[in-house]
């Protein structure tokens, strides 16, 4: 399988990069011309394509030929970042290439899940302030988010409970709605995130599906299962 990681320089994109040639996988990796050296250790076994995420002809040249596209929706600044990259991976992936998008659990695919007033103050509070201080601009990763639930691809949206670092747990649990009590720890390793990510790559069932995600050895999980 040959698979582009949008966004291959960050935790997460690095964690992707890293189970992806754990598979066999032939890898593409896209990130920012001043990131490029935070690949350096798999830069003689991956494809590096430098260049903004939202750059349509960076992302059209990274897409071209691959299987599957990983894509971290980053709501980088004000300008469009999120949704320039969702549009870009849409129409310029090959067809039938499965899509798979991260995010928050701010993202809701049918408003029914149910969020802790804590998290909404927080999301009313600070989505403002970082729009206002130019530094991210959450509303645009929800608009990301719009077009892919809008597509007719081969997309997943996963969304990430709280992230922390540490070693593998193995495959996080999911469900279709924040609130269900499986999810109630509300925490995942990051290296777990980007695993369920690369499973998902093969994984028919989480077509068209935006699983909200929680580690599988959290109290929560492990009360549940």
């Amino acid at each position: 399988m040959k698979v582009c990681i949008v966004g291959a320089s960050g935790k997460l994109g690095r964690y992707m990069v890293r189970h992806c040639l754990e598979r066999g996988y032939e890898v593409v990796g896209v990130c920012r011309p001043g990131s490029v050296d935070k690949l350096a250790p798999y830069a003689d076994r991956i494809t590096i394509v430098p260049g903004k995420t939202n750059d349509r002809e960076v992302i059209r040249k990274a897409v071209a030929g691959c299987d599957g596209v990983l894509t971290v929706l980053v709501p980088w600044r004000v300008q469009k970042y999120s949704s320039g990259t969702a549009q870009a991976v849409l129409d310029h992936a090959e067809p039938g290439a499965r899509l798979i998008f991260s995010c928050g659990w701010h993202i809701t695919r049918d408003g029914r899940d149910v969020y802790p007033w804590t998290f909404r103050l927080m999301l009313k509070v600070i989505a403002p302030l970082m729009r206002f201080a130019r530094f991210a601009e959450i509303d645009d990763q929800i608009e990301a988010c719009r077009r892919v639930f809008a597509s007719d691809t081969r997309w997943t949206v996963v969304r990430g409970s709280d992230l922390e670092e540490g070693e593998s747990q193995g495959l996080p649990v999911w469900s279709r709605h924040v609130g269900d009590p499986i999810l109630a720890s509300n925490r995942t390793r990051r290296v777990d995130f980007a695993l369920f990510m690369v499973a998902a790559l093969t994984d028919d069932a989480l077509v068209q599906e935006a699983p909200a995600i929680n580690g599988c050895r959290t109290p929560s999980a492990l009360a549940h299962v």
